[in-house]
């Protein structure tokens, strides 16, 4: 489970927890804001696409709230085109990278 350093990260209930479920704990390091870069750009992408332009209360339940992230993930992933990566989506990079990959592995 990779986080950044935040207490509620750091603390032993948050550390016990993942210990009870044999879950490796991996944070980023110190001083280095770009460690989370991308899962930051994620999350703040979800939270301006899909929670900013919802009415309150945000979701129904835990269930409305379980799949509409599971749905903006998929979304974010096969359909939403970044302009990082040359406005391809990232399933379509991810397979060109995984393609290349597998291309110059030696045998």
């Amino acid at each position: 489970m990779h986080s950044d350093r935040g207490g509620q990260y750091c603390g032993n209930v948050y550390r016990q927890l993942l210990h009870d479920h044999q879950t490796v704990r991996s944070q980023s390091r110190r001083g280095d804001c770009y460690d989370n870069a991308q899962a930051e750009s994620l999350w703040s992408r979800l939270k301006t696409e899909v929670l900013e332009v919802r009415e309150r209360p945000v979701f129904a339940d835990l269930a409305d709230a379980q799949r509409s992230v599971a749905d903006y993930f998929d979304y974010y992933n096969h359909e939403r085109r970044h302009s990082r990566i040359d406005y391809q989506t990232m399933y379509h990079s991810h397979q060109q990278l995984t393609t290349l990959s597998t291309l110059n592995c030696p045998a």
